[in-house]
């Protein structure tokens, strides 16, 4: 029996000639399409002066950027491999095929207009009905960057090492000063005395090497002091202006990569139980509705508390107003936090840390926890399980790192030397002595009202679905765990191109039923 096989012919001109009649309707290429030429990108364009080689097209660009991010393309090699080879890139190409360090540079160069790009989205999504900034779940989670994790610059290694120059530089200004007989040749206008404890800078050892200079002139043969002019020069001096950088580096953080200043260690959570190491990475905050993402920022710090209020001023600078419910976790609930969200007039769905464990019943019941005490307004002083009053003590003033002011008030038990509950209620001698916040207790009240209400449930168990489920795709099924460029600016971009495509991602799933 003959052997039939359907007719092949590579080399046959088929029709249609058009890659636009291959690519079905409702695929995610055109609605990349679509949406991008829906938005005003003006701020994209401002950016070529005009004149010279003509450029791709920025719109083009753009289009080719986020559906590769769409596609989990992050390489801009892998985007150029895309764009001759890939039927849905060379379509919303034009078959135009710019090469990955074009690819590259036009990344790179959107770090002053990607935010105005993404937020120009958001906008789209408001008008068109798939958002209407009324509840906002916040989260963060931790990204690694493009650094070697090897290449930590610590803050207290680096503050410690800068204290022992400092003594070092104070032991040879009085070896020098045993050798010159003018003290003030050397210091200048300070002495040792004056100078006491406080820390050194470079431009004072400046000046004791120009002293030095100016010694060494007039006593050129002096070996002790060319020796000391060597030592300040070669060691002493470059030591400081280095250790002077990494402080002008750190910013308040404790840490830095010296392949990428801007990234902070971090702990990373490497599996589902929370293995980890340090890693140099950043801090992303977003915020989502309908599982669309309409805020982003990107810190350095890796705790949440303090990114809360910079990431909804940011919010509030770019869409006009804040929505009007903020829902988020536990790393949220400061006093500061409580505060702002209050002075902004939004619900603050906000869980602070111990919101899930005093509702233990073991923890309902413990007559010795501070939150259970009964509180005397009228003596402003707290009763203990037996009866006793502790009367208020001394309040005591606390600044936060973020220079927020706090206060602490303290409660002390008049006489505990004969209570039958003693072992039970403290564990130190003397008698017990509380700490309080009345004002971060009054917000805490006020947020497990809201929390506890039946619209604060129903918020707190669309967080998880909502931002949580967003990460999940973005970290999970995109892969995307690792920045491949370095330094804030170009890191921000990279996110703000996944974010975008996110959205628009979940537009055409929508749009698709």
């Amino acid at each position: 029996m003959q052997t039939n096989f359907k007719d092949y012919t590579p080399d046959q001109l088929q029709l249609p000639l058009s890659y636009g009649d291959i690519i079905p309707k409702d695929h995610l290429v055109r609605v990349v399409n679509t949406i991008v030429d829906e938005l005003d990108l003006s701020t994209l364009y401002d950016r070529y002066p005009g004149g010279g080689c003509p450029a791709y097209h920025p719109q083009m660009m753009l289009k080719v950027m986020i559906f590769a991010y769409s596609q989990k393309i992050y390489s801009s090699r892998q985007i150029a491999k895309a764009l001759r080879e890939n039927i849905n890139f060379i379509w919303l190409s034009g078959g135009n095929t710019p090469d990955f360090r074009t690819i590259n540079r036009f990344r790179g160069d959107m770090k002053d207009i990607i935010e105005d790009v993404f937020y120009e989205v958001v906008h789209l999504l408001l008008e068109k009905g798939y958002i209407r900034l009324e509840n906002y779940f916040l989260d963060g989670t931790k990204i690694e960057a493009n650094a070697n994790k090897y290449t930590f610059v610590w803050n207290k290694a680096v503050k410690g090492y800068d204290r022992k120059l400092d003594e070092k530089v104070r032991a040879h200004l009085s070896q020098i000063d045993r050798i010159v007989a003018e003290e003030n040749a050397i210091y200048l206008d300070d002495d040792l005395e004056e100078l006491g404890n406080e820390p050194l800078t470079s431009a004072q050892l400046q000046g004791v090497v120009n002293s030095i200079d100016a010694r060494l002139k007039e006593t050129p043969k002096d070996r002790s002091l060319k020796k000391a002019a060597r030592k300040f020069k070669k060691d002493f001096l470059p030591r400081k202006v280095k250790y002077e950088k990494a402080n002008a580096t750190f910013h308040g953080r404790g840490s830095y990569s010296k392949t990428d200043p801007d990234a902070t260690f971090m702990r990373m959570k490497e599996d589902h139980m929370l293995n980890g190491q340090l890693k140099p990475g950043y801090n992303i905050q977003i915020g989502t509705e309908n599982d669309f993402i309409i805020g982003i920022t990107v810190h350095p710090n890796p705790t949440d508390t303090r990114t809360m209020i910079p990431h909804l001023e940011h919010v509030k600078e770019k869409l006009g107003k804040l929505p009007k419910n903020i829902v988020a976790d536990a790393g949220y609930g400061s006093e500061e936090n409580y505060e702002y969200l209050d002075d902004e007039k939004v619900n603050a769905y906000v869980k602070y840390n111990k919101f899930h464990w005093e509702k233990l019943k073991k923890n309902r019941e413990n007559i010795f926890l501070v939150d259970n005490l009964k509180y005397a307004e009228e003596t402003d002083s707290y009763i203990c399980p037996v009866g006793r009053h502790m009367p208020h003590l001394y309040r005591k003033r606390y600044v936060t790192e973020a220079g927020y002011e706090t206060f602490r008030d303290y409660y002390r038990c008049v006489d505990c030397s004969d209570c039958p509950l003693t072992e039970q209620c403290k564990s130190s001698e003397g008698p017990r002595t509380i700490q309080v916040s009345h004002r971060l207790n009054a917000w805490k009240r006020m947020a497990n009202e809201l929390l506890c209400s039946e619209k604060g449930v129903e918020l707190r168990k669309r967080r998880v679905c909502e931002v949580e489920q967003t990460f999940g795709r973005i970290k999970g099924c995109w892969g995307f765990r690792r920045f491949l460029l370095r330094g804030k600016p170009k890191v921000t971009t990279e996110w703000m191109l996944l974010s975008i495509a996110h959205n628009i991602t979940k537009m055409a799933a929508t749009l698709n039923g």
